[in-house]
């Protein structure tokens, strides 16, 4: 009998593991230009990976409200004050996100090659 509760255990561990590493990496993108971040999610191929994106807080926020955000990615062209406000958000909602920020010198063209290096560091794809 014990050893079938210990089977039963590990069945559900298993399962709940299996379940959670082929579930989607959701992937948030931040940015000051909608047309840019469509244009890079358009561009992004990786399978497995759920892209959603915003100009605002206020999409950020609602994201959280309704999945787990794995990866927040960050434009340089939001206001440094949105930024930090983003930031402070997404850690106090969540232990588990990562923030990544480009830099300002590479200019909106350095979007897509920035979150492609992120997602490929990642997890070997984007």
């Amino acid at each position: 009998m014990a050893k079938k509760i210990v089977r039963e255990q590990f069945l559900a561990f298993y399962d709940a593991q299996r379940s959670e590493a082929i579930m989607a990496t959701t992937v948030f993108l931040l940015g000051a230009r909608a047309n840019v971040i469509d244009d890079v999610r358009a561009q992004l191929t990786g399978s497995g990976i759920e892209i959603r994106s915003g100009t605002g807080l206020d999409e950020l926020q609602a994201a959280f409200a309704e999945t787990s955000v794995d990866h927040v990615i960050m434009g340089s062209g939001l206001d440094l004050e949105i930024r930090l406000r983003a930031v402070r958000a997404i850690f106090e909602t969540s232990t588990r996100t990562t923030v990544h920020m480009k830099d300002w010198d590479s200019g909106p063209e350095g979007y897509l090659p920035f979150v492609q290096a992120v997602l490929t560091g990642l997890h070997g794809s984007a």
